[in-house]
């Protein structure tokens, strides 16, 4: 977390409806340079300045249409992270030589979204092609998901490559279950380079989340039916399901998480856990501005960047 700081903080911005950050790009003979594991906010400032902006405008429709795939973007860029790093592996489909992390038991009948990545890459593929990477959009897609649910915004940065692989064996091993055991939470977090707050901090994400009703039967009993409706969406917060604010951290200390290892970060033996759980609770600002840098901090895990992967002309199939 140290060093993370030391690189980002800087970098930070946290607001609460600026839609309007473009990335940038720098030519060819940067790749590589600066910034943290090579990427940088003005990636695509000369090869696709209005990046930014036709994500924002695909998201826009998305959103009104459908206000429940906010959270599914940003639940795409946190299983596409965790597993083989932020490379957009997940979003590459079966084929005689790739078996897609769609199948694997972390995702498979779970992650939502695609269809909307798809319409974006299509868009900038109109406007440059082969500019953009598949790995960018998905990160583009969850901050501008959370800034249009009413959450922070944040300075990206921007580089990724995409992957010629996938991993379902990553994706099983490395996505943590939403099990009520806060040390497995913990480590599972820390072997991706990401610490105890950021634990806390990215499980706020959960106050746009649906779950289904197979796995909150008993936390969501006003929606669940007592028997069938597995397949059921029941939010985290029946008020405002789809805004992005500490509501999350609240129902927590009120004894109302959604999932298991939500109520843990609270029960657990993490005292830090704990204090961070009811300081977000009171102080928003505070929950947003780590939520900021924690995600910065997420999009850094393992990325390929310069000459490595490719950058694809469709997001499900490997150039």
């Amino acid at each position: 977390m140290a060093v993370f700081k030391a690189t980002f903080l800087g970098l930070v911005v946290v607001t609460l409806v600026s839609a309007t950050l473009s990335g940038a790009h720098l030519e060819d003979f940067n790749f590589g340079s600066g910034g943290s594991h090579g990427l940088l906010p003005q990636f695509y400032q000369s090869s696709c300045p209005q990046v930014n902006d036709i994500v924002i405008s695909v998201l826009q429709r998305a959103v009104e249409m459908d206000p429940r795939v906010a959270a599914s973007l940003l639940r795409l860029h946190f299983h596409d992270c965790f597993a083989l790093g932020c490379d957009a592996s997940v979003l590459l489909d079966n084929n005689t030589t790739i078996q897609s992390e769609k199948g694997a038991s972390t995702n498979v009948n779970s992650l939502r979204g695609f269809e909307v990545i798809d319409d974006i890459k299509t868009k900038l593929e109109e406007a440059y092609p082969l500019t953009v990477s598949c790995a960018d959009i998905v990160a583009l897609a969850a901050r501008g998901s959370i800034v249009l649910s009413g959450g922070p915004d944040w300075v990206l940065p921007l580089g990724r490559r995409d992957s010629k692989t996938a991993s379902v064996n990553s994706s099983e091993s490395n996505i943590p279950a939403p099990i009520p055991d806060l040390s497995a939470l913990i480590a599972a977090f820390e072997r991706q380079g990401l610490d105890e707050t950021d634990l806390v901090a990215l499980s706020g994400g959960h106050k746009i989340g649906f779950a289904k009703c197979s796995f909150v039967r008993q936390t969501r009993k006003l929606v669940c039916p007592r028997r069938g409706g597995d397949n059921t969406p029941a939010p985290l917060d029946f008020v405002s399901p789809t805004r992005f604010d500490n509501t999350y951290f609240k129902l927590i200390v009120g004894g109302h998480g959604l999932l298991p290892s939500d109520q843990v970060l609270l029960t657990g033996n993490g005292r830090q856990a704990a204090e961070l759980v009811k300081t977000y609770a009171t102080n928003e600002s505070l929950f947003f501005q780590q939520f900021a840098e924690s995600m910065v901090k997420m999009g850094n895990i393992n990325p390929l960047t310069g000459l490595k992967g490719q950058v694809r002309k469709n997001c499900r199939h490997v150039n």
